[in-house]
């Protein structure tokens, strides 16, 4: 018996390492970093973690949003935005892909982090290349691992389902054979009160007839008599067994089961075979040994296999050769009924065609009765075709049969069966998870491009404007000092760099003068100079550089 206890035992490992696994990154990256402070830049981070992976379990929203805070605290570091946070954020919205089935909530959760990450920006006044990173770094961190834990949620969803539905088909198939095997037992009941109650009715008649003779005692008349009420009782109550046996009647007077309606208990082998010769089926049969005196239940059981055999071959391969063969032998009788594949030109039905049609579980009948009579019957394909053997004794003891032989032989034998009943519901079931899992797919592959249509041309933007307003070194030394913004237009960008640090805008500047930030390189994400150039009536009055630290 499984410990109660082992579950939280193997979460709490679970979370332990994974605790681990996040503050080791963070230690990494506070060593990594130029002056930490160790209460913010290592204590709270690792107290913050501490307290979102177990939270990530019961509110994995709330611990996605507690972890972004340190990503927006990280975006207030004058050196650069860039943290080991980012990784712990990525771990976290994993989680809340993995965990949390609707996506409503988590895309509002994302949204919020995104908000805060760009209000953050925008009250502490960061450079481009902190903007740049909270609109292209941590939205990735924050949307593509969780993407991808949706997708192994679902996938998870879809392997749990599909074993639960083979599970359902698998106990379905038993109860369909094990129908069929109760319908069998039913039709043997009617055959042994066909032939039975016969004997009796006959022992019966015997009895009455000796009744009359002149030659008995009034004492033998009168035990006559009660041998004769004896065996009529006898064959009522057997009549009443069958009736008990056998499955309610339709309304038409026809029984529930396809398989019900045969012919007479008093035809045989070679009659059905010429009806089917009549009927346009190829048959070949052969007869070996002299057929000996069968008991009934055998006969009628010979029967059973060849129609049911002859049934199917119609059935599922029409056109096609059937051979059928009888050997006699002293103790026992071998019938073996094969057909040959389907014609290429015949109208030979489809597996969906065989599962729909009417029966569909005779063979788990026709096994279950040459069971009771003590024999053996094996089917399966045969040269591209079908086989049907069957070995009956002429005596033998009924044998008794386990639960565990049905569900190991006669269930997989007609499988089809159950698949026709259990068919509908699973189908519908198992539409009902593949739809789940295209939309999931849907989601996973528009989800990315709609963040792509909002991020990309932001980025793109932010780029265009760090790589438009760069003023060359060498470009920056032709520039002199009261000519004209015209002359020196051949040497100027198209545009200034319009995001200058607060300490670069604070600079003196000459009295009635209008100045001008250029970027001093092209680097996107490392700090670079800055040039600042001041204008008055359109001439240049100083020309200064700023240092990628904001001292002049």
């Amino acid at each position: 018996m499984r410990h109660p206890r082992i579950p939280r035992v193997r979460s709490g490992l679970a979370d332990g390492a994974l605790w681990a696994v996040l503050a080791a990154a963070t230690v990494y990256g506070y060593r990594d970093a130029g002056d930490p402070s160790p209460l913010a830049d290592l204590l709270l981070p690792l107290a913050v973690l501490a307290m979102a992976v177990p939270l990530s379990r019961s509110r994995p929203a709330a611990a996605v949003f507690v972890v972004n805070g340190l990503c927006a605290l990280g975006l207030a570091d004058s050196a650069t935005p860039g943290n080991a946070h980012a990784l712990s954020l990525a771990a976290f919205s994993c989680l809340l892909g993995v965990r949390v089935a609707r996506a409503r909530d988590p895309l509002l959760v994302l949204a919020a982090c995104l908000a805060v990450d760009v209000v953050t920006c925008a009250l502490l006044r960061v450079p481009a290349v902190w903007w740049f990173y909270a609109l292209a770094v941590l939205p990735a961190a924050l949307l593509l691992p969780w993407l991808a834990g949706r997708h192994w949620r679902g996938r998870r969803e879809l392997v749990r389902e599909g074993w639960r539905l083979a599970r359902s088909l698998e106990e379905r198939q038993y109860l369909v054979a094990e129908r069929a095997r109760l319908t069998e037992r039913a039709d043997i009941a009617a055959d042994m009160h066909d032939s039975l109650g016969h004997a009796l009715s006959l022992v019966a008649l015997r009895a009455g007839a000796l009744e009359l003779s002149p030659d008995l005692t009034d004492r033998d008349r009168a035990d006559l008599a009660e041998l004769r009420g004896t065996i009529a009782d006898a064959v009522e109550r057997l009549r009443e067994t069958v009736a008990v046996l056998h499955e309610p009647r339709t309304p038409g007077g026809e029984r529930g089961d396809a398989s019900a309606g045969g012919p007479p208990v008093n035809d045989t082998v070679e009659d059905l075979l010429a009806r089917a010769v009549a009927s346009g089926v190829p048959v070949r049969w052969e007869l070996r040994g002299a057929p000996p005196a069968l008991p009934p239940l055998v006969e009628r059981g010979m029967f059973r296999v060849v129609q049911e055999a002859l049934t199917n071959a119609v059935k599922h391969a029409p056109g096609s050769v059937v051979r059928v063969g009888i050997a006699h032998e002293t103790d026992r009788t071998r019938v073996s009924v094969v057909n040959a594949a389907a014609p290429d030109h015949g109208s030979a039905r489809t597996p969906d065609d065989r599962v729909s049609g009417t029966g569909g579980h005779g063979l788990a009948g026709l096994r279950e009765r040459v069971r009771v009579l003590g024999g053996t019957l094996q089917t399966g394909p045969h040269r591209g075709g079908f086989r049907v053997t069957a070995d009956l004794p002429h005596q033998g003891q009924a044998r008794t049969r386990t639960r565990s032989t049905g569900m190991g032989t006669d269930a997989g034998t007609d499988g089809d069966t159950g698949a026709a009943l259990a068919a509908p519901e699973a189908t519908e079931r198992l539409a009902a998870v593949r739809r789940s899992a295209r939309r999931r797919a849907a989601f996973a592959f528009v989800a990315p491009l709609t963040a792509a249509a909002f991020f990309v041309p932001a980025a793109v933007y932010l780029a265009w404007q760090l790589t438009t307003g760069v003023l060359p070194p060498s470009r920056f030394d032709q520039l002199e000092l009261g000519r004209s913004r015209a002359a020196l237009a051949p040497l100027l960008p198209a545009r200034p760099f319009p995001y200058p640090p607060d300490g670069a805008r604070s600079m003196s500047r000459p009295p009635g003068a209008s100045c001008d930030f250029y970027r001093s390189g092209r680097d996107l994400l490392a700090p670079v100079d800055l040039y600042r150039l001041c204008w008055s009536d359109d001439r240049l009055v100083s020309k200064d550089t700023v240092k990628s630290d904001g001292q002049p």
